[in-house]
């Protein structure tokens, strides 16, 4: 009798895929995640958070903004492209040429009804097993933003921001930012 073996993808193999094709193929603990490009929603949410996380970055340097498609690898056999990421100046080191090596300070996934599962669990144990210090799942469906915060080890849910309770996106990485999600999801 004879057993399937199951793939292990690596970044080498990440690379080989197509580009341009509006897919999105990422690998976690080497399995291969494709999903498709994501809907207006989902890129006029974006488009508000890379806006306001942008002009606040302008006004105060402390680090750069990323948005898809950019790999983030975390491992040969965990690679990523997070919606949205910012790494501070203390972790510059980190950008390369071709992709980011290790973690960002903050990741940004904007759910879609076919990575919501993914983006929740997943990526966030991804992310905190890594070193992401924030992590933001933003729910254009519910209008609701989970903040996701590194507290030794592991996240701890700081706080889940609802259009409905006028509430505000803020972060200490980020002194001074202040981001109503009326803005995001308006």
């Amino acid at each position: 009798m004879s057993q399937l073996q199951q793939v292990r993808y690596t970044y080498v193999d990440l690379e080989a895929f197509p580009q341009g094709d509006g897919k999105r193929y990422e690998i976690i603990d080497g399995e291969l995640l494709v999903t498709p490009s994501p809907n207006v929603r989902h890129q006029a949410v974006l488009r508000e958070l890379v806006w306001a996380v942008e002009s606040h970055l302008r006004e105060h340097p402390l680090g750069t903004l990323f948005f898809a498609p950019l790999d983030v690898v975390f491992a040969d056999d965990s690679v990523v492209e997070p919606d949205l990421l910012y790494i501070s100046k203390a972790r510059a080191e980190r950008m390369t040429k071709k992709n980011i090596q290790g973690a960002p300070d903050l990741v940004v996934e904007v759910l879609s009804e076919s990575t919501r599962r993914t983006d929740e669990v997943r990526k966030r144990k991804l992310f905190e097993r890594y070193d992401v210090l924030e992590y933001w799942i933003v729910d254009p469906e519910l209008e609701t933003v989970k903040v996701f915060r590194r507290k030794e080890a592991r996240f701890e849910r700081v706080a889940e921001l609802s259009l409905e309770s006028l509430d505000a996106l803020t972060t200490p990485l980020l002194p001074g930012f202040e981001l109503p999600l009326g803005r995001i999801f308006g």
